[in-house]
């Protein structure tokens, strides 16, 4: 029988933990990072949980008790791993093969060092997680970064007659077939993750070609949710990943925040506001946001000196080289929009490649009129979902790329485009500036009940209490 549930532990695994390791006065201490699962798990309410993952630093054995302390105290613990070894693993095979290809990106450059590295990286995970894991715990395992790790952890946690239910997340959109059987030992990453118990996506597109890739590679049994695979039955299903509003709405009425929101209506007083926020990643349509929002400017000469394009780039991947040269093409742009729009009374666009703060960040999507999102592919993008919870006073438009997960569920309360299509983009924003109040309101309204019914803590529950029926 299974433990009583007030014991059971939740393990959480991901390729880094939700906390950066810094040393200070001798010893070390933990801060909370930043970033979409960190985001999606804020939601989390289980007494008993673990998260496991790499700490993003090489630690000296002689200090790891110190840092092991840090962590306790946030309910985490570390899988330690050498610096090349963590490099090549995250920068090598995850985001030089995978991420690409699971983005319908088709440059992709693989060699057996890397991938070696990444075998060797789920492994130690797979080690570390089946000792901390005692018999009836809950395992959930999340992203690209750790698709062999189901059944690494499965063969593991059978030899020592533990029966933890194991599920798995993919942040990622999952591509159809003509990109996945491109990957070298796709097969072995699908045997991987139908270690699971229980696989989860974000759409039902995503969690339809998985399907498709085991039924065609692996000679799984298909049949709705489940899917037959080595004498076991694995239940797949789409879980709708979301954020917590009231976070928002709280540092929204924070006096501070209302301060800062007066400063930055006064500064951009008679211009329309649109907001961007994304990673400095490839497959955010950074540049084709910037020709598009260019080619708006150049149809609509009305528009200017009366609209200001803020966007921020957070830094992303900075050693690699590919990242680096978006960065250049990306400030090459910015440079060329200014230097061609820009008046001595106007700046047609603020470029701002760093992070923000969560309070200036709520404050930035309060005032703007208009959110402009790009994404070449997007696993879901819950920047979506954060700006219609700040824009309760003044409904402003959500302008969204088809290409998004958050596409198939707010369709019905933005305005799409494809981003490759930069008349369509400057379409698509132009609709969004003269749109009527009435139609704004309808509009937020609609997006204001898809992200207040789909919240982190409701895709949290929905995803635990299922991985929590499956064990018998």
């Amino acid at each position: 029988m299974a433990p009583d549930a007030r014991t059971q532990k939740l393990i959480i695994a991901s390729n880094r933990l939700p906390l950066s390791v810094k040393r200070k006065d001798g010893t070390y201490e933990a801060i909370p990072s930043s970033g979409g699962l960190v985001t999606a798990l804020k939601g989390l309410k289980y007494s008993d949980y673990l998260w496991l993952g790499w700490p993003g630093v090489d630690i000296d054995e002689r200090d790891r008790g110190s840092v092991d302390k840090a962590l306790a105290k946030e309910n985490a613990a570390a899988v330690y791993l050498d610096e090349n070894l963590a490099q090549s693993h995250y920068n090598g095979f995850s985001n030089g093969v995978l991420w690409p290809t699971l983005h319908y990106q088709s440059e992709v450059l693989f060699d057996n060092e890397t991938w070696e590295a990444y075998q060797r990286v789920n492994k130690i995970f797979a080690d570390r997680i089946s000792e901390e894991a005692a018999d009836g715990d809950l395992i959930w395992v999340h992203d690209y970064h750790l698709l062999l790790l189901p059944g690494l952890l499965r063969e593991r946690l059978h030899a020592q007659n533990k029966r933890c239910p194991i599920g798995y997340f993919l942040h990622t959109p999952f591509p159809a077939d003509d990109f996945w059987r491109g990957l070298p030992f796709q097969k072995q990453m699908l045997d991987g993750v139908l270690g699971s118990d229980l696989v989860g996506f974000h759409t039902d597109e995503y969690k339809a070609n998985f399907s498709s890739a085991c039924g065609t590679h692996l000679g799984a049994e298909v049949e709705g949710g489940k899917i037959h695979y080595n004498g076991r039955i694995i239940s797949i299903d789409k879980y709708v990943v979301g954020i917590e509003c009231q976070r928002f709405a709280n540092t929204i009425d924070h006096p501070e925040v209302q301060a800062r929101i007066q400063e930055l209506e006064t500064q951009h007083k008679g211009k329309t506001i649109i907001i961007g926020v994304d990673r400095m990643d490839y497959t955010k349509g950074l540049p084709e946001k910037l020709e598009g929002f260019r080619v708006f400017l150049e149809q609509h000469p009305e528009w200017r000196e009366k609209v200001v394009l803020i966007q921020i780039a957070i830094p992303s991947r900075e050693d690699v080289k590919k990242y680096q040269d978006l960065e250049g093409e990306v400030s090459k742009l910015v440079g060329q929009i200014t230097g061609k729009y820009a008046t001595p009374i106007w700046t047609p666009l603020l470029y701002i490649h760093r992070s923000v703060s969560f309070a200036e960040l709520t404050a930035l999507y309060s005032v703007s009129d208009v959110c402009l999102l790009t994404s070449r592919r997007d696993g879901m993008n819950l920047v979506a979902s954060e700006y219609v919870a700040c824009q309760e006073a003044r409904h402003g438009v959500l302008v969204l790329s088809e290409f998004t997960g958050a596409a198939t569920f707010m369709q019905q309360g933005s305005l799409l485009f494809n981003p490759s299509n930069a008349n369509g983009l400057s379409d698509a924003l132009y609709d969004a500036l003269t749109m009527e109040k009435e139609d704004r309101k309808k509009m937020h309204e609609e997006l204001r009940s898809f992200v207040t019914t789909n919240t982190s803590s409701k895709w949290t529950e929905t995803f635990v209490g299922e991985l929590k029926k499956l064990q018998k």
